[in-house]
């Protein structure tokens, strides 16, 4: 018996170009939506959950921790937090998230009257918080006595050792409300009373938690937030096939909205053992997707096994050696192209529209247009996302250039033993992933923002104000490796960019 041989190269996304489309006046940027559905659905029935915008976090130490988790979803996309750590401490970071912004957020700085001001400073420091909740024995749902927020207090004429009982708003003074109010209620009292935040209190004066005026102005200046049914940030969690039973069961009761399988390679018994579990332990109310797979047999394998979505690539990211160590792999735009064909036949065979994650291999913003026009429903970033304010990595300064630190799950230094050892030991035997810098970029939401609007641009230029209609409209075109020089700036001598003090 002899190998299968595909004799034909595989492509990546700079090797394609879109060809333009008919334009009606209708095709502007601001009608176009970015719409897409995260989890399977039945034809003539709605997706359980659909992102705003068709980017997800990639399930990396270096990425997906829960302060980008958070401006993520605010900003309509789904951050994936990462499970290389143990299942308690992931499904403490998801409750974190599902805390932020339940229009009632409870509390996680708090302190007792006896501690000092500077207790404050150093909670302050550690949380970014400036607003403390201060009960009688410091705990989240102790009794509340008072708070203290920045303008009770001012650092150069107080001693440090002063206690908060000197210093604090006390309870007396507070504007709060009952436990059982609605959110609607809550903000009226806010803005009725002119006050940041409005302490909510059990019967006996236990606190419950806040209701803060920055988060009904941070809605309204983000209309496309992923919320669940009670206001809450939607997050998701990555799992492994290995103590998914210890594991699921905490992401779930913390909260988690969806969870998908970390592997490295997705086409695998350990997967469709892993799915069958969550099925016979809670049917279809959790969500799970499945992945990596690079061609139909493996997406038809986690389709039939009861995938949510599937994740598409190998060997693509920009931090994984897995194809130059071990020789797997295949290029991201003809695994993407492949599976999706895979997709449509099967949502025509059974009615299931099981969405296409294309995770790897995006360098440039137009190669995430170029992989919705392949069929992907959404894609997953690493890099991109390592690069901006809310990744959980140090900013460095390297070579005179600002960077932020990013390494891959495949290194030592994230020691994912459970993602990649097939031995058993708990150590790697080798590495599929480096330790890196990536440009620092600056703020997530101006990034996506530009990011985008370069989508929508493009989809404009191919006639289409939806991503399943760019699906559709969409023509492609491979490239010569001259043309993709040609592409760029050539041939001229480029000034240098001016200063912001000319």
């Amino acid at each position: 018996m002899m190998a299968t041989y595909i004799n034909e190269p595989s492509h990546t996304f700079n090797e394609y170009l879109l060809i333009p489309g008919y334009s009606s006046c209708e095709c502007i940027p601001a009608n176009v939506s970015l719409k897409t559905p995260l989890v399977k659905f039945k034809k003539g029935e709605e997706p359980a959950i659909e992102l705003a915008i068709p980017m997800v976090s990639a399930i990396m130490q270096a990425v997906s921790g829960e302060r980008l988790a958070v401006e993520l979803a605010r900003n309509g996309g789904v951050s994936f937090i990462y499970g290389s750590q143990t299942p308690e401490d992931e499904a403490a970071m998801v409750a974190r998230v599902k805390a932020k912004k339940a229009g009632f957020v409870f509390s996680d700085s708090n302190l007792a009257p006896v501690n000092t001001l500077a207790d404050i400073l150093a909670l302050k420091a550690k949380t970014g918080h400036s607003t403390v909740a201060i009960t009688e024995d410091g705990t989240p749902n102790g009794k509340l006595v008072g708070i203290v927020s920045s303008r009770d207090y001012r650092v150069s004429r107080m001693d440090r050792s002063e206690k908060i009982a000197d210093f604090m708003t006390p309870l007396e003074k507070l504007v709060t409300a009952r436990f059982g109010i609605t959110l609607s209620e809550a903000n009226d009292i806010i803005w009725d009373n002119k006050i940041n935040s409005l302490p909510v209190l059990y019967e006996d004066g236990r606190l419950y938690g806040f209701v803060f005026r920055k988060d009904y102005d941070s809605h309204r200046e983000n209309p496309d937030e992923m919320l669940d049914a009670e206001k809450r940030f939607v997050v998701g969690a990555g799992i492994n096939s290995r103590d998914y039973e210890q594991r699921v069961p905490l992401l779930v009761n913390a909260g988690a909205d969806v969870l998908c399988i970390d592997s490295s390679e997705g086409f695998s018994e350990w997967q469709k053992m892993t799915i069958q579990w969550i099925r016979e332990k809670y049917g279809d109310s959790v969500k799970v997707g499945a992945g990596n797979v690079v061609d139909r047999e493996g997406f038809l394998f986690l389709a039939e096994a009861g995938a949510d979505f599937v994740k598409v690539g190998i060997g693509g990211g920009s931090i994984c050696i897995t194809r130059e160590t071990k020789g797997i792999g295949r290029g991201q735009a003809t695994s993407l192209i492949e599976v999706c064909q895979a997709r449509d036949e099967y949502y025509e065979r059974t009615g299931v529209y099981v969405p296409v994650c294309s995770d790897g291999g995006i360098v440039y913003d137009h190669h995430i247009t170029l992989a919705l026009a392949m069929g992907a429903d959404f894609v997953m970033l690493g890099r991109y996302f390592a690069r901006f304010d809310e990744s959980p990595t140090q900013k460095r300064t390297v070579g005179g250039t600002v960077v932020k630190e990013y390494w891959g799950e495949g290194s030592n230094r994230a020691r994912n033993w459970a993602r990649y050892d097939l031995g058993g030991d708990k150590k790697l035997q080798f590495e599929e992933g480096v330790d890196s810098y990536v440009p620092y970029a600056g703020p997530l939401k101006e990034n996506v923002a530009k990011t985008c609007s370069k989508v929508r641009a493009t989809m404009c230029n191919c006639g289409a104000l939806t991503i399943a209609e760019l699906q559709k409209k969409a023509k492609l075109t491979l490239v010569s490796a001259t043309s993709i020089v040609e592409g760029g700036a050539h041939d001229v001598i480029r000034k240098e960019k001016e200063s912001d003090n000319g």
